[in-house]
This record gives C-alpha cells, structure tokens and sequence, in this order.
C-alpha cells in the first residue's frame, strides 16, 4: 500500500508538469484547430508540448507501477493531487506567490484526502475483470464521453465547454486505469508475449490517447480553473466506482461514510478554491 501511494504521488507531480506545459502550448494553438485532429499536429510542432507529453508519459509509467502495487480505489484517488502540483509548478512561470489562503485550501484537500483514504480503506479486489464486466463498463464509460463531448459542442469556447471536456477527459483517464490495472498484471504475471496479445493493452493505448486528445481541447477552450477540477474529481470519482465495479475492491460503508463525505466536501472546497488561487489563463503564454 506504500509504494502504492509513492508511486502514485509521483504520477501525479509528473502529471501535473506535463498539463502545464500542454496548457502552455495549447495557448499557441488557433480556435478554429478544437476538436480537430490538427490540433495535435500543431502543438507537436511545439518544444513544450513534446516535454509536457514527456511528462504525461512518466506518468503513465508511475500510475501502471501504483495499480500493481494496490487498488484501483486507492491509486486513482491520490492523482487529486495533482491540482497543487499544477500550482506550485506554474507559480515560477507566472512569477508569483501563492497567497496564505492558498496554502489552506492545499492543506485542506491533501488533509481531506488523507482523512477519505483512511475512513474508506480501499482493500482486495482482484488483478483482472470478467469481460462480462468489461462489456457494460467500457459502453457506460464511452457513451459518457460521447454525450459529454456532443454536449461541448454546443457551447462556445469558454468555462462551460473546458468543464465538460475536463469531464470528458476525466472519464477517459478513469477508464484508462482500470485497463492499465489488467495489462499491467498481465505483464507482471506473464510477461511481455501475453502483455502484447492482451487486448487490454490496445484498448488502454486508444482511449489514452483519446484521453489525450480531449484534454488538450479541454486546455484550448478555457483556463485550467474551469477543466482542472473536472478533470481531478472525475477522475478520482470513476476510478472509484470502476475499482469497486470491475475489480471487485471494497471500501467501508456504514458510519464510515459520514467522515468520507465530510472529506469529500473539503477536498471539493479546495480543489475549487485553488483552482482559482492562480488564473492559469493566457500568462502561460507570456
């Protein structure tokens, strides 16, 4: 379970880098290129861009070594912190200093993480899913993503159209860890030859990458304040329900759901607040 939340952490730092610098480069991009596939041919045109997929792909790494080492449950959740990452990370870019009441709403959402992990004590589960679970969970998550971007598509460039493409992007992340989590295994258990014929590892490799692509329309359409709490709750969110769904992970329930819920809230007070503590807008740029 250590090494579970350390790897976990590092995923997260090196998450929070490479969204930075994908916002960075996103700001370079024309409107017209949203939701079009030159979007990505133009921001790898960008320096900063490859160094933020740099970033992206570490985290990949260190998010297929925490689901090895724990939960689905346990794993997802602490990438929560990648918001105060992205922050702290930013502020040199920015020149500026984050403000006390920052630094509370930080200590809020890592404290109410903490006090959420240890009521909730994510536990067991198994290392792969029936595909009797796989088919309704991979047709429940995609037409979320599918009706979640339909909905952007309505909205102009904005708060509203980053929000729901940070969810979008969100529900890919979630789906992409819990097919990581059975590739993963594969190769820990099998080895390479039945890691490459897993079509987990093909279906983990497409909605990555489409991910991928929704969080760089997500960056384009409006500040990190609007996509990144999406994107952080949601993510942590599904995740949880795919662990308990998919894999079979158990979490407490009863009384303990008072104290999750409090730690829920907090963790959501701060996530909002923070998101805004630094207008992550079109001073990237500068």
């Amino acid at each position: 379970m250590v090494l579970c939340v350390l790897f976990a952490l590092l995923g997260a730092a090196s998450n929070a880098t490479g969204t930075v610098l994908q916002r960075k480069a996103a700001l370079a991009v024309p409107p017209e290129d949203a939701l079009h596939p030159r979007l990505l041919v133009d921001m790898m045109r960008q320096p900063v861009w490859l160094l933020g997929i740099c970033g992206v792909a570490g985290a990949a790494l260190f998010q297929a070594l925490a689901l090895v080492a724990g939960p689905l449950a346990l794993a997802q959740p602490v990438f929560i912190l990648e918001l105060p990452f992205a922050l702290l990370i930013a502020m040199p870019v920015l020149h500026r200093a984050l403000p006390g009441s920052g630094w509370v709403a930080v200590g809020c959402m890592v404290g109410g993480l903490v006090v959420a992990l240890a009521s909730a004590a994510p536990s067991g589960g198994s290392t792969q899913a029936p595909m009797a679970l796989w088919i309704p969970a991979l047709i429940v998550c995609g037409g979320a993503m599918v009706l979640t971007v339909a909905a952007s598509r309505r909205r102009p460039s904005g708060t509203a159209r980053a929000a729901l493409l940070g969810t979008a992007a969100a529900i890919g992340n979630a789906l992409t860890a819990a097919l990581i989590k059975s590739s993963a295994d594969t190769f820990s258990q099998h080895g390479g030859r039945a890691f490459l014929t897993a079509w987990q590892t093909y279906a983990f490799a497409v909605c990555g990458i489409w991910a991928v692509f929704l969080l760089e329309n997500s960056l384009q359409a409006g500040p990190i304040a609007a996509s990144q709490p999406a994107l952080t709750l949601g993510d942590a969110t599904v995740s949880l329900l795919l662990g308990v769904t998919l894999y079979g992970e158990r979490i407490r329930t009863g009384w303990w759901i008072v104290p999750e819920l409090a730690a829920v809230g907090v963790i959501t007070l701060g996530t909002l607040y923070l998101s805004r503590a630094i207008p992550l807008t079109r001073e990237l740029a500068a």
